[in-house]
């Protein structure tokens, strides 16, 4: 009798590099959601999450991106402590940040597509800079439009109070993360994925 082994593959390689990919990426999203600091004129903090949404984008493309944005999301409804400060829970994606949170896969799911104009892959180094500066301004107007309509269904304020709290409170802080992932993408100290 003759033995004869088989290999099955129950999972793609590339899947399994991309989960991973997606999971180190979340991670860096509750990294960043540490470094937090209030906005005296917003219920919501700033905070270095949306420059982790826009990398999300950028180095995994519109689908693993999202995934990333949705990994981090559920492990933070889950009672990781991901969030503003530490926060967890359902609570927080129904507090004054939901919207925000919430568009962070939609946010990511645009840029990679625009970044990589469809779902394959480019080399973010090749990718123009007005491209890439556009499509993080697009992920950046997802994120704020969002948070704005959260805001003004969560704290039952005006859209034009909404708009000055939610958003043009932190566009000071967005042209430092859009600069700052600029020079992520363009550095030769990341390795493309």
């Amino acid at each position: 009798m003759s033995a004869e082994n088989r290999e099955t593959e129950l999972v793609d390689d590339e899947i399994v590099r991309n989960l991973a990919r997606a999971a180190l990426f979340a991670a860096l999203l509750g990294a960043f959601a540490y470094v937090s600091f209030p906005n005296p004129v917003s219920p919501a903090p700033v905070t270095l999450q949306v420059l982790g949404v826009f990398l999300a984008g950028v180095f995994l493309g519109p689908v693993w991106g999202a995934a990333a944005c949705g990994l981090y999301l559920l492990a933070g409804a889950l009672g990781a402590p991901v969030f503003s400060s530490g926060a967890a829970g359902l609570g927080v994606l129904l507090g004054p940040t939901a919207g925000y949170l919430l568009a962070y896969p939609f946010a990511a799911l645009v840029i990679g597509a625009v970044v990589h104009g469809g779902r394959t892959l480019a080399d973010p180094d090749e990718v123009g800079l007005g491209r890439l500066v556009g499509a993080l301004l697009v992920g950046t107007v997802v994120i704020y439009a969002s948070g704005v309509l959260g805001l003004m269904v969560v704290q039952n304020l005006d859209p034009v109070e909404a708009f000055l709290a939610g958003a043009a409170a932190f566009v000071p802080a967005e042209l430092l993360k859009i600069a700052a992932a600029v020079a992520i993408v363009r550095s030769d100290a990341i390795v493309a994925t």
